[in-house]
């Protein structure tokens, strides 16, 4: 089937933009100071923390990458499979949810710096504004590239549009106005999901068409890709989920524990029908229009349907990946500002003044991530290097925390060196040896590292004290 754009769907993206800015505008008349900005004043109760979660968890790297390009690349068992590490990892969170209230910090800095000291807090703010600047980069293009399918519009004004909602939206209320227009999205996105799957599958002729026009691998339990080549995409995401600030920041900004409790059962749900439709969506896709990008499987099937449904489908996916981009366009924000400026720069720094830092730090950020997103080939590229810079680098030690009190600072910075270092060597100096994602080499080697100097360095101590 020949894609042919359909310049009328812009008006969906444009209604959906001036309702989100309508929103955050509104919103940030009730921020009140930096907690304000940073955790919504910790009100959120489960229904609006819920939609926060799904919506800044599921962005371009769902509809640009993940799901969909595992669909039409390698067919649908292997997409339906990285549903299995986010699900894990939800539930996980679930178990360490009260402990990451109960610290109270701002930051996954500060939780580290509470167990490792400073110099761990130093090393974790660099990692994570450099994943999350990756994070927001791919955002920006993800959007780019769906207004260019669907309307015409070209890729680079596409990222620009992207861009400036994404700075905007994060900076005009912080959480507090973020929250409220990542729930609006986070339903958006399950009903127009609901209603995309059947209606796709109807005009690509049903599943015995679908599965007629695909490669014969698309049917096969890999898609041909080998056990650790299809490790290499399944770990990324459930190590950024399990230690990532912006969950956390999300967690403690809740009511109550019970309400995190709530809101996370929820978003357990939504999960386990946003995945697996993304999957179906893009792998009908793929029977559709073999020859598309497979970042773009998923957008293309809005220039088929029915104009009120592609629209929907449209506007859904725009809000994904714009409110995931504030999400994240925040928090690394809030990691300048708490953690470096605040700690070095002017630590007497006024409520008043840190969140005027903060802000500013927004707009800083958000231009670096528009322009380096220019040097990587595809949204899945970046989605794969930023998650395990993350993964490897952040959450075996901030796990560490909360699941072994035996570890110790030694352990805990040298696993966060090795971690990004390793996944910094394979990926930008050997250039991905054996087509193998750096996440396979990365994690086990920070997770080695906090193991051996962790009882290396415990029992070294221990001996120093039996001496004295």
């Amino acid at each position: 089937m020949e894609l042919q754009q359909d310049p009328t769907l812009l008006w969906f993206i444009g209604l959906y933009a001036l309702l989100m800015i309508g929103i955050g505008v509104f919103m940030s008349k009730k921020v009140s100071g930096t907690e304000d900005f940073v955790l919504a004043g910790k009100s959120l109760g489960p229904f609006v923390l819920m939609g926060t979660l799904l919506a800044t968890w599921t962005g371009s790297g769902s509809i640009s990458g993940g799901e969909t390009s595992m669909a039409f690349s390698y067919g649908i068992i292997p997409s339906f499979m990285l549903m299995v590490p986010t699900l894990f990892g939800i539930i996980m969170l679930y178990i360490v949810a009260p402990k990451i209230r109960a610290f109270g910090k701002y930051t996954v800095s500060g939780i580290l710096e509470a167990k490792y000291g400073k110099s761990a807090r130093n090393i974790a703010s660099v990692i994570i504004i450099l994943a999350y600047v990756g994070i927001v980069s791919y955002q920006m293009k993800g959007f780019g590239f769906i207004l260019n399918l669907t309307t015409g519009m070209t890729v680079e004004t596409g990222t620009m549009i992207g861009a400036g909602l994404i700075i905007f939206l994060a900076m005009i209320g912080g959480l507090r106005s973020v929250s409220q227009t990542d729930a609006l999205s986070g339903f958006l996105m399950v009903g127009g999901l609901l209603i995309t799957v059947p209606t796709i599958f109807i005009i690509a002729g049903g599943w015995g068409e679908i599965v007629q026009n695909v490669p014969e691998s698309h049917m096969s339990n890999t898609g041909g890709l080998s056990t650790i080549q299809l490790l290499g995409y399944l770990l990324p995401s459930l190590f950024l989920l399990l230690g990532d600030q912006n969950m956390y920041q999300r967690l403690a900004s809740s009511k109550s524990d019970q309400s995190s409790k709530k809101a996370q059962i929820g978003w357990l749900i939504a999960m386990i029908v946003i995945s697996p439709a993304i999957s179906l969506i893009a792998f009908a896709s793929r029977s559709l229009f073999p020859g598309i990008d497979p970042g773009m499987a998923l957008m293309a099937t809005t220039t088929v349907m029915p104009v009120a449904i592609g629209g929907i489908l449209l506007a859904a996916a725009a809000s994904f990946i714009i409110t995931t981009g504030n999400s994240y366009l925040l928090s690394a924000a809030t990691n300048l500002t708490y953690d470096i400026y605040r700690n070095y720069i002017n630590p007497k720094a006024s409520d008043e003044k840190q969140l005027r830092i903060t802000k500013g730090f927004i707009v800083l950020l958000g231009i670096l991530a528009f322009v380096i997103i220019t040097y990587f080939p595809s949204v899945l590229a970046v989605q794969m290097y930023a998650y395990t810079v993350y993964g490897a680098g952040i959450t075996p030690a901030v796990l560490a925390v909360f699941f072994w009190k035996r570890v110790t600072a030694a352990g805990g910075i040298s696993s966060m060196l090795a971690g990004v270092t390793s996944t910094l060597v394979w990926e930008v100096v050997l250039q991905k040896p054996f087509d193998l994602n750096s996440v396979v080499i990365a994690v086990p080697v920070a997770i080695l590292f906090l193991i051996i100097v962790t009882l290396s360095t415990e029992r070294h101590s221990s001996d120093l004290s039996k001496s004295a």
